[in-house]
């Protein structure tokens, strides 16, 4: 019997997220999960695609949950096998919220990093050969936007590790409790720093995967989607969540080759390293 295909895809109640799960249920031969944190807004999210004749699958996970992460692994690995796809879109964007700097820091970083690797770690192990893992970062992920010379040299570190990159986050947090953000260098915007983190442990994970023993030629990629009519951007932005989502569709399909890259809203390759980061939208 032919073992179906899966995809994942966090944070896709709504917005970029929910176009994304919409898009794989149209181009991808599998099963697409469709996870939230709340089973309310997940459900009526799946309702809405089930009136346009697709066939999404809810299925609960909150990523800042290790347990929930947990049994959303469980029961992927009990009843799929594995995952084929997974894209990372759950995320936040806490700069403007009126608590202290810290908080936001912590909230952020937590919320966009860690969940990821938390993610991640928990995935990874039955992501089937040949998958594709797609991690949503953004312009602000552009290693240009910490404003510091010096910071950026800890992100372009040849022996950065993953666990150097989360004591980096974790040491950014308390330079914002202790107010020393500024000075430090990491520029006034936790979700800079926490996207910028994202794009790092990108390049990081996919080194890691290519020295695997077992070899399943496993692709990570990460994006900017593009400036996005979302929530997330008090709906200022300029792009639909269908053009939104085209990049990690794009990537999610595979047949693009790329490893460890950064790919912007056109699916257009970008340096991460670069000196400047091109115009988000």
């Amino acid at each position: 019997m032919e073992v179906k295909k899966v995809a994942v895809v966090t944070g896709g109640n709504k917005g970029i997220g929910f176009a994304i799960v919409k898009g794989l249920c149209e181009k991808f031969n599998g099963n697409v999960y469709l996870t939230a944190r709340s089973i309310t807004n997940g459900n009526n999210a799946v309702i809405k695609l089930k009136q346009l004749g697709l066939n999404p699958i809810f299925h609960q996970l909150d990523v800042c949950d290790e347990n929930s992460i947990n049994t959303f692994r469980d029961y992927i690995k009990y009843t799929e096998g594995g995952v084929d796809v997974l894209i990372n879109n759950a995320g936040i964007y806490a700069d403007k919220l009126e608590i202290p700097i810290g908080d936001q820091a912590e909230k952020t970083i937590n919320e966009n990093y860690y969940s990821i690797l938390n993610v991640c770690n928990a995935l990874f192990p039955i992501l089937r050969s040949n998958a594709q893992v797609i991690n949503l970062s953004s312009s602000a992920g552009h290693l240009a936007r910490i404003p510091s010379i010096n910071m950026q040299a800890k992100f372009r570190d040849p022996l950065l590790t993953v666990d150097k990159l989360s004591r980096c986050m974790n040491e950014y947090v308390e330079d914002c409790k202790n107010n020393r953000y500024i000075e430090k260098g990491w520029g006034s915007s936790p979700y800079v720093v926490s996207k910028v983190g994202v794009s790092a442990l990108s390049i990081l994970q996919q080194n890691e995967l290519d020295k695997e023993t077992e070899k399943r030629n496993i692709f990570v990629n990460f994006v900017h989607p593009g400036y996005v009519d979302t929530d997330m951007t008090n709906h200022q932005g300029v792009m639909t969540i269908e053009e939104g989502a085209q990049s990690s569709i794009y990537l999610a399909l595979g047949n693009h080759g790329l490893r460890g890259q950064y790919v912007w809203f056109n699916c257009k390759v970008v340096d991460w390293y670069g000196p400047t980061t091109p115009p988000k939208a």
